[in-house]
C-alpha cells in the first residue's frame, strides 16, 4: 500500500495536537522528548485514521483501521480485527523524535530480527517541535519512512561489515520469529555491545540525508540545528547570577 507512505508524508498538512507547553524553561526543552513522543505517535495513528481518503480513496480497505499496541513490533498496524494475524495489512514501527533534542538525531534503538517484518512494513521517524519553538502545540516535519526489513537488515551488515572494531561482530538471533507476533523475542542482540550502540538505526547512514534536511529547516527563522547548538551551550553552562 504505496498510499500509507504518501499520507505519512502529508502528515504536516493534516496534524493537529491538543497538547500545549507553557512556561518550559529553555534548558528543560530536551526533556520533551521523553515526555511527549509517545503523546506524539498516539496522535499520529489517529490522523492518519482520519485521513482516509488520502491513502485509502477507492474505500477499498474499508473495514480496516490503524491501531497502536503497545510493546509490541511492530507498534502500529492497519487490520481489520483482532482474530487473527490473517487480517493485518502492514505494520508501522513508529517513532516520535523532538528535533530539538541534544542528540540532533533520532536516538532510539531499532533491534527487531529481519524476520519480524513482512515487505509491507515500514519503519517511520516523525519529527516534531513546538509551534512557538519554545512553548506551544506540537507540529509536526515531513516523517522519514523506510522499509523495516531492509532497515533491520542493513542495521545488521553495517554493524558485522561496515563499522571499525577488533571486537566480535557476531549477532545472535531469535529462531522461529514470523510477523506480528509482538515484541517478545524479535530483537537480534549482539555478542558484544559494551557501548549499547546496537540499533542506533540513525548512525548506519539510511538517514543521514533526511536529517540533514529536517535540523536544516528553518524555526522561527532559525534552522533548527543551530537552536541545538544554542540549547546545549547554555544546557551545560546555566547563566550564574
Amino acid at each position: 500500500m504505496n498510499r500509507v507512505q504518501i499520507a505519512l508524508l502529508a502528515l504536516p498538512g493534516y496534524f493537529t495536537s491538543i497538547t500545549n507547553i507553557e512556561g518550559l524553561a529553555a534548558t528543560d526543552l530536551f526533556a520533551l522528548n521523553t515526555l511527549l513522543s509517545a503523546t506524539i505517535e498516539v496522535e499520529v495513528v489517529n490522523t492518519l485514521n482520519r485521513i482516509r481518503d488520502v491513502w485509502d480513496p477507492e474505500n477499498e480497505w474499508s473495514l480496516y483501521r490503524f491501531e497502536r499496541q503497545a510493546q509490541s513490533f511492530p507498534d502500529v498496524i492497519l487490520r481489520k480485527d483482532a482474530s487473527s494475524v490473517e487480517h493485518i495489512a502492514l505494520g508501522v514501527e513508529l517513532k516520535g523524535w523532538y528535533i530539538l533534542a541534544k542528540e540532533g538525531e533520532p536516538s532510539f534503538r531499532y533491534r527487531v530480527t529481519p524476520d519480524a517484518c513482512t515487505d509491507w512494513d515500514l519503519l517511520v521517524v516523525v519529527p516534531w517541535h513546538l509551534s512557538n519553538v519554545l512553548s506551544g502545540t506540537p507540529r509536526v516535519s515531513t516523517p522519514g519512512c523506510w522499509s523495516a526489513r531492509y532497515a533491520a537488515e542493513y542495521r545488521n551488515y553495517w554493524w558485522q561489515q561496515v563499522r571499525r572494531t577488533n571486537k566480535d561482530r557476531s549477532i545472535r538471533s531469535p529462531e522461529s520469529v514470523t510477523p506480528y507476533t509482538g515484541r517478545e523475542n524479535t530483537s537480534d542482540k549482539p555478542v558484544t555491545d559494551s557501548g549499547g550502540n546496537f540499533g542506533r538505526i540513525a548512525r548506519i547512514g539510511i538517514m543521514d540525508r533526511w536529517i540533514k534536511q529536517i535540523v536544516g529547516e528553518p524555526l522561527a527563522g532559525i534552522p533548527a540545528k543551530d537552536w541545538i547548538v544554542f540549547l546545549k551551550k547554555h544546557k551545560e553552562r546555566p547563566n550564574r547570577q
